[in-house]
């Protein structure tokens, strides 16, 4: 039987990880990372957008959509997916700056009819699994996206996926990523601190997030941000998907 094997290192911490005989590699730093944090994380948050859910594509093509829509200049396929992750309007003051309020709200409701007539996106393979293997574990799990709550409902109605959050947290009704509101209210409403909480995502707003709420950060390549970009912000481990997340943590000590 061949042997999977992942080498993933982000500054800080490697993983030589295969299924048989799992080893870690870690710098001083990070060793005090998980030290502080093994067998003391309960709570796991992810974002949902290129993390649980493979759905680059559909937003890339409602945003350009909604740039013809209002006769804007096309702008290129990277641009677009770079604000993957942000709330829609800050998504929208970063590709077009210095716009007033009614072109935002312009902006949005072009979005929001694309979006809503669009056919909808899959969960990445095996993520519904391995939420059900956390949910044996008994972690509590939390949602932070910069979708709003109305598309939020939606993906997680399509998915069967409305019972597996403990608490959810969208950029409508807090400060967007990579402001830390979102992850500090999720932590207050299920009573748990910082060290007992992993953000997992696929952006730089992810880990940008989960630094400046002092929460521990994975990050996930299966997104729009490259490794080089998340390994900037020194996550304890860059992982491929999703998937890989229990065999991590078994390995990291976190599940026994």
């Amino acid at each position: 039987m061949s042997r999977h094997r992942s080498m993933r290192t982000c500054g800080l911490f490697s993983i030589d990880w295969n299924r048989h005989n799992p080893t870690l590699h870690c710098s001083r730093a990070v060793t005090t990372a998980l030290t502080r944090m093994t067998g003391t994380v309960q709570f796991i948050v992810f974002d949902w957008d290129g993390t649980l859910m493979d759905s680059e594509a559909q937003i890339v093509s409602c945003l350009h959509g909604s740039i013809a829509d209002l006769g804007l200049a096309p702008m290129s396929n990277d641009t677009v997916r770079n604000v993957i992750g942000l709330g829609l309007r800050e998504a929208i003051d970063t590709l077009v700056p210095g716009r007033d309020e009614r072109f935002r709200q312009a902006f949005v409701e072009a979005y929001r009819k694309h979006w809503f007539a669009s056919d909808g996106s899959r969960l990445f393979a095996g993520a519904r699994e391995m939420l059900d293997t956390l949910r044996e574990r008994d972690f509590l799990l939390g949602i932070a996206t910069g979708k709003a709550r109305r598309g939020l409902i939606r993906v997680l109605e399509q998915t069967g996926l409305t019972d597996y959050f403990d608490a959810t947290r969208c950029a409508d009704e807090t400060a967007s990523k990579p402001h830390p509101q979102m992850l500090l209210e999720l932590m207050d409403e299920v009573g748990m601190a910082a060290r007992r909480t992993l953000m997992v995502g696929d952006t730089e707003y992810d880990m940008e997030m989960a630094t400046n709420a002092g929460a521990g950060k994975v990050a996930v390549r299966s997104g729009v941000h490259s490794e080089e970009r998340l390994c900037r912000h020194q996550p304890l481990v860059c992982l491929d998907g999703v998937t890989e997340l229990p065999g991590w943590m078994s390995t990291a000590g976190f599940i026994k």
